[in-house]
């Protein structure tokens, strides 16, 4: 991924208004991220930690969705739960669901659409092996680094994919 600039970032978001897109805060260090090993841009609020934002380039435009922790439960720390972007394994609360909401009247509505994501939004770095999940290993597959970027990025698409679909 190229680097951003925060008024890209901020103009590419879809499912908020203008006004929510001016308030978001962006990711600390914007000029250090380690853009050559980036499919995707996604961090989430240190100060609204039940925030997060993706930004990803989709169909030649940059393309930014607001996301949200819905309010749950404690989750188990024995338990281990894959990321569905990425499918990277990690214990208790290292994958979360985040929600986002759908553009258009459909959003407008209060539909949403979630998945299962690294609660860090740091997938395209675990896949990398830039970054390890806490107390768990990637799995072992047969598919290249390539074949697993690739993957990524179409699963990134489909879950964009939904964020504009209408219902």
């Amino acid at each position: 991924m190229e680097p951003l600039r925060d008024d890209a970032i901020r103009a590419s978001f879809v499912n908020c208004s203008k006004g929510e897109a001016r308030r978001i805060s962006l990711p600390r260090g914007l000029a250090d991220l380690p853009w050559v090993d980036l499919d995707f841009l996604g961090w989430r609020d240190p100060g609204a930690p039940d925030r997060g934002y993706l930004v990803a380039e989709r169909d030649g435009r940059l393309t930014g969705v607001t996301l949200r922790v819905p309010q749950g439960g404690p989750r188990s720390l024995a338990k281990t739960t894959m990321c569905s972007l990425c499918l990277t394994a990690h214990p208790g609360s290292g994958v979360s669901l985040l929600a986002a909401r759908r553009v258009g009247v459909s959003g407008r509505e209060g539909n949403t659409v979630g998945a299962y994501m690294c609660a860090d939004l740091a997938c395209p770095l675990y896949v990398r092996g830039k970054k390890v999940p806490v107390m768990t290993m990637r799995y072992k597959e047969s598919l290249s680094l390539d074949e697993r970027l690739e993957r990524m990025r179409v699963n990134v698409d489909q879950f964009l994919d939904k964020v504009f679909q209408e219902h």
